[in-house]
């Protein structure tokens, strides 16, 4: 571009800016609502933004929280040497595997290492206190430090009362004083007997939740990380820090450390897959505002025909045509940006109180902003105000002189090219998103379904005009608003599409986790028959486990009609392996076993085989594995009819086993084997057997004590099952596992029905999520529809329509918006939803073993209320209308 050429695009572009910021302020109404449009996700973005760069603390921030007013601060969890980063924010071995410590380290032992002079403030981490509130139980985080030693003061800060001193004493932050429902000066007492008082109200700035301070004076057995904090008699040394590698000591230091190697930590770059998902959804909200938009700049060319007609007669040409409206888009979507960013910041900043407390947990860094993404989120910003512009500028480049300068419409339809170039793209993106979903690409999905809802927004004009053309059956009032959408269609297409797409993509995710939804029910397998629970050992088994009785009598205190039995497991007889080193197995007959594997290329003949059909499902909620019982467990465990269950006792009683795989019996008998762990063949021998083929669907095999004996093996408790007249909830499960825990802590698993969790609230986020967008566009679209046919409503009122006229017809044009758009949104929605499932089904039905294929689903909630939101946007449309028709004097 020669020098001239380029001077004069310079000049035309500062003229049309010039020509821009005129007309924003002469159009104070709808610049005030494209502003708003464009703010609103720059807000959001900017806020999120500013609070994620101050949330990402420096490493001068880390390290100062780790140092409080010591120098260094030492960590002596190895034996081994250990070799450190600059910073000592990490450490690793110099040859070999990491080899912890088992005892922690004293302060005598830590100061021999250090140079005379020296003093140490240990600091101890990672501490459970339990204590009772109610009959609940409640572990927090606890820590052990001295917070009246100037090394570890600047660590947390005393909010109210004082920090403790004497080993009966506490402090707890502001989060556990309301948990543990206390004050300052009460008793509270945990679970091991001991009695502390509350005496201050301590908070560290990196956790803002539940945290008990305790006394540096606690006992040595204590279960906790330590780390020493060291006031050094001066400068650090580098070969200080060498000699405490030797011993295995990580020294974290507030200056790099010379010669050693310096990590960064930033944010973490995303892969492929993720930067593929994150650029598609992106594009896709870039392309929902740009529609929302559009109809604002599409009735601001048409306002200002006369004066671009002018432009164009006084010798501008189309470039100069076009460089006046999306010079609109420049200054609004720069507007937008500023308007938005300074709403993010100021946010940002006045809302750190809530995101520390209730978002991260901890107090942010520094006030301070991030440059590089607020400049690429006002760049992006200032991309969806040019191309919202976009379509509008080639449309007043295209438009006939001798029209404008009249004053008149033009009546130039939509290209045909356009709606070939739409059906191709949408053909292409619902095939991209099919073969996208054969191979579980989400990023391809996501693009395949971007692809063909661009294309349908490229078939919306066409669609509006065939729709403007069948409304001459309709009554006055539609008929009208039909008309007026097909004259002005560049400014309701638009609109239409934004809808279609906040409904389209509501739809087909509604659709997917709904239909995921189902084949997870269907493939849910409990593991015990719904109801029942399990109740184990948390920790180490206790050598004299308290009996059924004890447990039961506390047990029906929550679940009155809960019946109790205990369970154990096979281990090894004998104590020269572990108890759990060895596990027991039935044994499928070979004439019975599947002759092909995963890896085989399976012909169909297999799919038919009924030796290659599984007959259970692995159960997912509660794992048990093969029990040693007899037969008092049977009937909680399986829930099998009773002639069963008395056969199976029988069974029990005569040192059998029992099975629920009918094909592992053969002749009356299961062969069983043991496969020892710590190594050795596997042994085994053939025992009385017999099979259930009633109750739970879920492989299972149970010994006699006599079978286990004969197998080498014993019986080690595990539990108890609970068989109970109802399904627990959680409130009952909590307060069971409560009751229980002054004769052994346990924990309780809970067989469910059905999956536990509810996709609903998702759901009808999804719906109120495109619902939102619907009102807004329909809501736009009538406002700019309202503004732009005052001439239209004029001459109703000159012939003398009915006042009610005007609230019909904005009810009407309102309800070719949102029922349109959500019509179409549906439908494509469902499409591409049947397309990907489809498609997933495919993939399922071609794998070995054969997966069960995903069901459509179509979710009730989301398209109820996507039905509901149309009339909606049409009875604010009429509510919000007045009825007084105007009447101006025309001077044409």
């Amino acid at each position: 571009m020669t020098g001239g050429r380029l001077a004069a695009v310079h000049g035309s572009w500062r003229t049309a800016l010039r020509i821009a910021r005129r007309e924003a302020r002469r159009a104070r109404r709808r610049t005030l609502l494209v502003l708003v449009m464009i703010a609103l996700p720059v807000f959001g973005l900017s806020f999120a933004a500013v609070s994620y760069d101050m949330g990402d603390l420096t490493r001068a921030e880390r390290i100062e929280r780790q140092l409080g007013g010591g120098d260094v601060a030492l960590r002596w969890e190895s034996l081994v040497p250990v070799t450190q980063d600059a910073w000592g924010e990490s450490a690793w071995p110099v040859q070999g595997e990491w080899v912890g410590r088992t005892r922690p380290a004293t302060a005598e032992e830590v100061r021999a290492l250090l140079p005379e002079g020296s003093r140490v403030a240990r600091t101890r981490w990672w501490m459970t206190f339990s204590t009772r509130v109610g009959r609940h139980v409640e572990s927090i985080e606890a820590r052990a430090l001295d917070l009246t030693d100037p090394l570890t003061r600047p660590l947390a800060e005393v909010r109210d009362g004082r920090p403790p001193v004497r080993p009966d004493e506490i402090a707890v932050s502001p989060a556990a004083l309301r948990r543990l429902e206390t004050r300052i000066g009460d008793p509270v007492r945990s679970i091991d007997g001991a009695t502390y008082r509350v005496v201050g109200v301590v908070e560290y700035p990196d956790n803002l939740r539940d945290v008990v301070t305790m006394a540096g004076v606690i006992p040595e057995a204590a279960v906790g990380s330590d780390t020493w904090l060291v006031d050094l008699p001066g400068p650090l040394d580098p070969g200080l820090v060498d000699r405490l590698n030797a011993q295995g000591i990580q020294v974290v230091v507030r200056d790099p450390l010379p010669g050693r190697q310096e990590f960064t930590r930033g944010m973490r770059v995303p892969d492929a897959d993720e930067a593929g998902v994150v650029g598609v959804v992106g594009g896709l909200g870039l392309l929902e505002v740009v529609l929302l938009v559009g109809p604002a700049f599409a009735v601001s060319v048409r306002r200002r025909r006369r004066d671009l007609a002018l432009v164009a007669v006084a010798g501008g040409d189309a470039s100069h045509l076009r460089r006046i409206v999306l010079a609109d888009g420049v200054v609004l979507g720069a507007g937008g940006a500023a308007l938005g960013l300074l709403l993010g910041i100021g946010a940002a900043f006045a809302g750190r109180p809530l995101v520390e407390q209730y978002v991260l947990g901890e107090r942010l860094g520094a006030y301070r902003i991030f440059p590089s993404a607020l400049v690429a989120i006002a760049a992006t910003a200032v991309l969806a105000g040019v191309l919202a512009a976009m379509a509008p500028a080639w449309t007043a480049a295209r438009q006939d002189v001798a029209t404008g300068l009249a004053g008149r419409r033009d009546a130039s339809r939509p290209r045909r090219r356009w709606l070939l170039i739409g059906v191709a793209l949408t053909v292409a993106g619902t095939a991209l998103a099919a073969f996208a979903a054969g191979r579980t690409s989400q990023t391809g999905v996501l693009a395949g379904v971007a692809l063909g809802e661009l294309g349908l927004v490229f078939c919306t004009p066409t669609l509006v005009g065939v729709l403007g053309r069948a409304g001459r059956l309709l009554p006055l009032t539609p008929r009208l608003a039909l008309r007026d959408a097909s004259r002005n269609r560049s400014s309701a297409a638009p609109a239409i599409s934004a809808v279609m797409a906040a409904v389209a993509g509501s739809v087909a995710i509604g659709v997917y986790v709904a239909s995921d939804e189902t084949r997870s029910r269907e493939l849910w397998q409990p593991g015990l028959p719904p109801g029942n629970v399990l109740l184990t050992h948390s920790g180490d088994i206790p050598a004299d486990p308290p009996s059924a009785d004890v447990v039961a009598t506390r047990a029906r205190t929550v679940l009155p009609d809960a019946t109790v039995t205990p369970v154990a497991i096979p281990g090894c007889a004998g104590s020269v392996r572990e108890k759990d080193d060895c596990a027991a197995y039935a044994v499928v007959p070979p004439e019975q076993r599947c002759p092909y594997t995963s890896s085989d290329p399976v012909p169909d003949s297999a799919r038919r085989d009924p030796r290659c059909v599984i007959p259970f499902q692995e159960p997912v909620d509660v794992y048990l594995p093969v029990l040693v019982d007899d037969g008092a467990a049977l009937a909680p465990l399986t829930d099998a009819p009773a002639d069963e269950l008395a056969a199976a006792r029988r069974t029990l009683a005569a040192g059998g086993v029992v099975v629920t795989d009918a094909r592992r019996v053969t002749d009356g008998q299961v062969r069983v084997e043991v496969n020892y762990n710590s190594g050795g063949p596997p042994t085994g021998r053939l025992l009385p057997g017999y099979a259930l083929r009633g109750g739970l669907s879920v492989d299972r095999l149970v010994l006699s004590p006599a079978a286990a004996d004969a197998l080498g093996l014993s019986a080690v408790p595990l539990g108890y099952l609970l068989d109970t007249a109802g399904s627990p909830t959680e409130q009952q499960t909590e307060m069971l596992t409560d009751e229980l825990f002054e004769i052994g802590p346990m924990s309780a698993q809970v067989a469910t029905a059905d999956p536990p969790s509810d996709q609903r609230p998702m759901l009808l986020l999804l719906a109120v999520a495109s619902g939102v967008i619907t009102l807004g566009a329909a809501a736009v679209a009538t406002g700019l529809a309202a503004a732009e046919g005052r001439r239209d409503l004029s001459t109703l009122a000159a012939v003398g329509a009915d006042p009610r006229v005007r609230r019909l017809l904005s009810l009407c044009q309102a309800g070719v918006i949102a029922v349109l758009g959500s019509a179409l949104g549906i439908v494509a929605g469902l499409g591409s939803a049947v397309v990907v499932l489809a498609a997933l089904n495919q993939r399922y039905a071609d794998s070995w073993p054969v997966q069960p294929p995903y069901p459509v689903t179509v979710p009730g909630v989301t398209l109820a209320a996507l039905v509901v939101v149309p009339l909606v946007a049409m009875g604010g449309a009429a509510l919000f209308t007045r009825s007084r028709l105007p009447i101006e004097r025309r001077l044409d």
